[in-house]
């Protein structure tokens, strides 16, 4: 097997035509609930919930990838943690912590990376 070989990407489309609906529709309920906050005064929503919306999206697409077998997204997903981890924060009346958090959750990220790369779950979604 020559190396050119071994690098070839198999795409298959049939599975990069699902995960474009399921983006579609994530991006869809984004700015339904980005609209729908517009109408909340500020006061009526306890702070902390948009990010615990955002976080929910990422990570539903993200689920909705892997119930699929499509490659998921390690960029959203780690997103979509650090938002729902953020928000829960907020609601607890913590301020000024997302910069902690964030990096708790990046280095936890590097130190499980290889367990998500030997398992192939994060990557193209077109390359399932």
């Amino acid at each position: 097997m020559t190396e050119q070989t071994k690098n070839q990407v198999v795409v298959n489309p049939e599975k990069a035509e699902l995960n474009k609906r399921m983006e579609t529709i994530a991006w869809g309920c984004f700015l339904i609930m980005l609209g729908g906050f517009m109408f909340v005064p500020k006061d009526r929503a306890p702070e902390g919930l948009w990010s615990i919306g955002v976080g929910a999206i990422m990570l539903g697409l993200n689920a909705a990838r892997y119930l699929n077998q499509i490659r998921m997204s390690g960029f959203t997903t780690v997103l979509g943690l650090l938002s729902v981890i953020g928000g829960v924060v907020q609601l607890f009346g913590v301020k000024n912590l997302e910069g902690a958090f964030l990096l708790i959750i990046l280095g936890a990220y590097l130190v499980i990376k290889p367990w998500f790369d030997r398992r192939k779950l994060f990557g193209k979604a077109e390359e399932s």
